[in-house]
């Protein structure tokens, strides 16, 4: 017997024993004994049975009868140095599309499974915690034990009406038979933006000003003062600012720190498993404040209990308890109006306060009502918000084996019970703002008009987060498996659930209803020989969003496979092809929250309308009532069409692995309002019915590669995924040109118009189709005439460039480990992805005479049209518009639109293990320190700001790069 350590103690009697040493996971080892008192063995990893259990819905199946799209991630991959997993995601798994999108702290990624395949209400795959619906970013990474995602027909059947959008299984660690293991980890990390926009400068401001007006609204001192060195003398920042608000609100570096305790261990009757964890995160908001804390900080603290105690050799009793709370301050105004404020405040419009005659503070600045406002003082003086948010997860189960009665067969129930809750507390306030005449008096003081009377202390209101509730969910599975003879293998499980989900501060009697769901579920899996196989799924399930008779759907689907090197004839080849499955899937699943508005669809709603009037004098009379909503007695869930064809195949003795996906749905009944119904109907509302539909297709394919040499273990895997759909249907009649029609076309396609540069002079313009936006000038962006009819207007307008989500992620890594250093490098990037520039930090408009609440990129002042630069063809911007928002130049169009292409150094990471012999001289098992960066390199065409955080005008919290020093305790 060999303890949790490996220590193990061996009697022999024979003559030249050997000694024979297996683990799962790892290649079966022999060594002779050979006299020898002490024998140390060390096990090579086999990479074909390392995953040979994969978690599948509603149990498990050895990985190479998995007939469906199944992948699996090593949880170490998960593990880098954020909060939320689902910032962990991107490039990691074929199959996964992930965007993160916002850097503020305590912020997750969106993230679908193959895509997108609908345009209703609901686009995200279901998550599975422990068997239980909840939240991907609730989990501590820490705490998984594994992670898969599921993909196709096959694996998502049993889950019906909630499987459509495909699946991700999260199983949480549980305990083990030993001596209990403590892991303490530790990590201090400093973060800074992996991109920070550039603003113009005063001067630059002043110089885009008088070009654009065509006279000098700033004048020559004033030109001459922002020239001027910062600390020149006589330079005047109270009447001449020069402010890069950018610089002024945000710092250069912030701050994380983790802390993650863990116990487990057990004995034959109990098995536990016990974690805690902290995690604190500041952010690049400054802070001067000494009265309260107005900086943007979040703090995470996870708790998680998994017991299990075996009652009888054949019943279990297993409990599992999770809390998360989660704090999050920021500055009284918000965290978007303050960046918001940041980007449309000039650098020119006033100091972050004024100073007296020696350069100490005299009074706060800010401009005149409904003129904007002073971001300095949104971030430092608006006082503070403080939001919480709690969560307590709970599931009791009952594992009941039959041991000799009926061999082969479980029953397991469950029963989970969620609580959750949100509250806040605002301590708002203002000061006493004021603004400079632009003139100083006879004593040289500034001259000074309050802008804003100010208040003397902080506020107080506190509430709940009006999302509060409970959700109850109870499942019994029978699972049994048998083999018939030495060729036959069979496995069949059968499922009841039912869900039940109460917001409890609801905001009106229908909402605060209960959600329900109910179900059953049914597997059937055979084998023969361990070469061929065939699976049946099929879920029933219902929904209470359907009227009553048309509430529950059956859900099937079929999938075989077949190892063909598991064949006779293959055995020629098992040198070169060391392992090859061929599988496909074909079946249907649903997608019930459809979305539309209203809760009960199925039932029409009355609202009240003109009434009417009688009496001599008309005074007496009724209000009437009239339809409201249409009922629709037929609504239903969306039902998703799935094919997919799978390869895998093993090359090298194992050492190279591929696996590749070829996947179709399409997808029906999506839930929408008509839109093909004429004005004349005569309808007083329009009603919304399911005949949307969409299909999706695409391919993905993973790579792995595994190879000792030596005492050095390499390793290096990549995967891609591409993923395109087009909507079949949305009730739009055709458009008077179809190249128009949004039908054939990705969902979202970006329309717009095709920009030819700009004109460059009269004759240009009059030789030149007439553009009906606005009037035109020199300088303004040219646009094709599609149509040819001698006009530019909307129906000039095509499909230009890419949706937002990419259609193309992968991810690719490599890794080496000699001893106890290791080093690892991991890549991911995203294609086929277009953005669009917008807002007025961008778009060159100036609003005149007040300049207050206009700023500029830096980029714009390089490359906007100017009458100096016409004739080189180097402007990338059209003239800046003085005073009018101009039409023609703001119009969507290839001008504005930009690759957001982009591949990144995601992760990097150098470890070290101290030797054994060093760490049980102090007690521990093992010490590991690391030092990692997360999204330390990106190259992209695009580079105003991060690509992956879209577009508009970078007015977001920037994604940001970090490097974390960490330490790892075994005890």
């Amino acid at each position: 017997m060999v303890d949790t350590e490996g220590n193990y103690i061996l009697h022999y009697t024979t003559q030249n024993p050997v000694i024979q040493v297996s683990f799962l996971g790892y290649k079966t080892h022999e060594e002779p004994i050979d006299n020898r008192a002490v024998i140390n063995v060390e096990l090579e990893e086999d990479v074909t049975k390392i995953d040979e259990v994969v978690v599948v819905a509603m149990g498990s199946q050895r990985k190479e009868s998995v007939v469906g799209a199944i992948s699996t991630l090593k949880v170490d991959n998960l593990v880098l140095p954020t909060v939320k997993l689902s910032t962990s995601l991107a490039g990691q798994l074929a199959g996964i599309i992930s965007v993160h999108s916002d850097g503020e702290p305590g912020s997750g990624a969106s993230f679908w499974i193959r895509g997108l395949s609908t345009f209703g209400a609901n686009q995200s795959p279901l998550v599975l915690v422990d068997g239980v619906e909840r939240s991907l970013d609730l989990v501590d990474i820490e705490d998984v034990d594994t992670f898969s995602i599921l993909k196709d027909a096959s694996a998502t059947a049993v889950y019906g009406v909630r499987g459509a959008n495909g699946v991700i299984v999260i199983t949480t660690k549980q305990g083990y038979e030993g001596r209990p293991q403590i892991n303490l980890r530790y990590e201090l990390g400093m973060l800074t933006p992996m991109k920070r926009v550039q603003m113009v400068d005063s001067y630059q401001f002043a110089d885009l000003v008088n070009e654009s007006v065509g006279r000098k609204i700033y004048s020559d001192e004033a030109m001459r003062q922002f020239q001027m060195p910062h600390d020149a003398p006589g330079r005047d920042h109270n009447l001449y600012p020069n402010v890069d608000w950018i610089d002024r609100l945000f710092s250069r570096w912030a701050n994380n720190q983790r802390v993650n305790l863990s116990v487990s261990g057990g004995g034959n009757i109990a098995r536990y498993y016990v974690s805690g964890a902290y995690y604190n995160e500041g952010s690049i908001f400054r802070t001067t404040q000494s009265d309260y804390q107005n900086s943007l900080i979040y703090d995470r603290m996870n708790f998680r209990a998994n017991i299990d105690l075996k009652v009888t050799p054949i019943t279990e009793i297993g409990v599992k308890i999770s809390n998360i709370f989660e704090k999050k301050n920021e500055p009284g105004a918000g965290n978007e109006t303050v960046w918001g404020s940041a980007f449309e405040t000039s650098p020119i419009a006033f100091p972050e306060y004024y100073t007296d005659n020696d350069g100490n503070w005299l009074a706060w600045s800010g401009p005149a009502s409904n003129a904007g406002t002073n971001p300095y003082n949104e971030l430092m003086n608006s006082g503070y918000e403080q939001n919480f948010w709690n969560q307590t997860q709970t599931t009791i189960s009952i594992t009941q084996k039959f041991g000799n009665a009926v061999p082969g067969l479980t029953a397991v129930a469950n029963f989970s019970w969620d609580a959750w809750n949100s509250s806040f507390i605002k301590r708002h306030k203002n000061v006493d703002t004021y603004l400079a005449r632009g003139i100083r008096d006879d004593e040289g003081q500034l001259v000074l008009d309050r802008t804003v009377i100010g208040s003397k202390s902080l506020g107080y209101e506190a509430g709940g987060g009006g999302s509060d509730g409970t959700s109850n969910y109870l499942e019994v599975l029978l699972r049994y498996q048998t083999q018939i003879g030495e060729k036959h293998n069979m496995s069949a499980l059968f499922n009841y659930n039912q869900n039940i989900l109460t917001y409890v501060s609801a905001s009106d009697a229908e909402g605060s209803l209960p959600y329900k769901n109910q179900g059953v579920a049914a597997r059937l899996t055979y084998d023969y020989e361990n070469r061929y196989f065939m699976e049946f799924n099929a879920g029933y399930n219902g929904s209470e969003n359907f009227a009553p008779g048309k509430r529950f759907g059956l859900f099937p689907a079929i999938a075989g496979g077949w190892i063909v090197s598991n064949e006779k004839f293959m055995e020629s080849l098992s040198n070169v092809i060391s392992f090859l499955k061929l599988r496909a899937s074909w079946g249907k699943i649903g997608n019930d929250k459809i979305g539309g508005g209203r809760r009960f669809i199925y039932d029409g709603t009355i609202v009240g309308a003109g009434g009417y009037g009688w009496g001599k004098m008309g005074d007496s009379g009724s209000n009437g009532i009239a339809i409201g909503e249409f009922a629709n007695p037929n609504v239903s869930w969306e039902e998703s069409i799935k094919t997919n064809v799978g390869l895998e195949v093993n090359f090298l003795d194992n050492q190279l692995k591929l696996t590749g996906e070829y996947f179709y749905e399409q997808r029906n009944g999506i839930f929408l309002e008509r839109a093909s119904l004429p004005n004349i109907s005569g309808v007083s509302s329009v009603p919304w019915v399911n005949v949307g539909r969409m299909r999706n297709e695409g391919f993905e394919g993973s790579l792995e590669f595994y190879k000792r040499v030596g005492e050095v273990n390499f390793a290096a895997r990549g995967n891609f995924t591409y993923a395109c759909n087009t909507l079949l249907n949305n009730d739009e009649p055709d458009w008077k040109y179809k190249y128009s029609n949004r039908i054939g076309k990705p969902l979202d396609q970006p329309f717009g118009l095709i920009a030819e540069g700009f004109f460059k002079d009269q004759a240009d313009i009059d030789n030149s189709p007439v553009q009906a936006f606005s009037p035109v000038r020199v300088g303004d962006v040219k646009y094709r005439d599609i149509n040819a009819d001698g006009k530019i207007d909307e129906h000039d307008e095509v499909a230009i460039g890419y949706p937002s989500m990419p259609q193309i992620v992968y991810g690719f890594g490599i890794s080496a480990q000699w001893k106890g250093l290791s080093l690892s490098l991991f890549f991911q990037g995203i294609a086929n992805s277009s953005i669009f520039l917008s807002g007025a930090a961008i778009r060159s408009v100036m609003q005149l005479p007040s300049n207050s609440r206009v700023n500029f990129h830096e980029d714009i002042y390089t490359n906007v049209w100017r009458e100096s630069r016409k004739d080189n063809g180097s402007a990338l911007y059209p003239r800046i518009s003085a005073g009018v928002t101009h039409e023609n130049n703001n119009r969507t169009s290839t001008l504005w639109m930009r690759d957001r292409s982009f591949i990144r150094l995601k992760n990097a990471e150098v470890a070290y293990n101290l030797p054994q012999q060093w760490t049980k001289a102090i007690g521990l098992k093992n010490i590991r320190t690391y030092l990692s960066g997360t999204n330390l390199l990106t190259f992209s065409k695009f580079d105003l700001w991060d690509p992956e955080s879209g577009g508009g005008q970078g007015q977001t919290y920037p994604l940001s790069t970090s490097i974390t020093l960490g330490v790892q305790f075994t005890y």
